[in-house]
């Protein structure tokens, strides 16, 4: 077992947390005021200035410290072990309390607008009927 560790790639960490937030490098160019080749650059970049790496911070919604010390299997850890399964039932996994985002309330947001989607549908599909039954009726 090596004790090698690889140095902290600061751009696939962004690239991540983008990925994670459902966010396209266009989206994240539009709120730098940039353009979608730059931010495929800043992704490939092993480092970024602090002032930057602020502004990538606020448009991700995530503050420095959680954007720095992002990690793969801290974020795995956090949603595998959300729950401690003691008697205490204390979340763990402390490494991730930097994430100001919450990933159940995403979960919860995506379940809002998929409910509202399906009330809009079944509306749709109401009108047809009434519409059709209308026409029906006036032959």
């Amino acid at each position: 077992m090596s004790t090698f560790t690889k140095p902290s790639h600061i751009g696939r960490k962004i690239s991540r947390i983008r990925e994670l937030r459902d966010m396209k490098q266009e989206a994240l160019a539009q709120a730098l005021g940039t353009n979608q080749q730059a931010i495929s650059a800043l992704e490939n970049s092993e480092t970024i200035d602090d002032e930057k790496l602020k502004q990538i911070a606020k448009a991700l919604g995530v503050n420095v410290e959680a954007l720095k010390n992002f990690s793969e299997e801290a974020a795995i850890n956090y949603f595998n072990n959300f729950y401690d399964n003691s008697a205490q039932g204390q979340i763990l996994n402390n490494s991730c309390n930097n994430l100001t985002f919450n990933p159940l309330e995403k979960l919860i947001e995506a379940y809002e607008e998929n409910k509202k989607l399906y009330e809009r549908l079944v509306q749709a599909e109401k009108d047809k009927v009434e519409y059709l039954e209308k026409i029906l009726k006036d032959k």
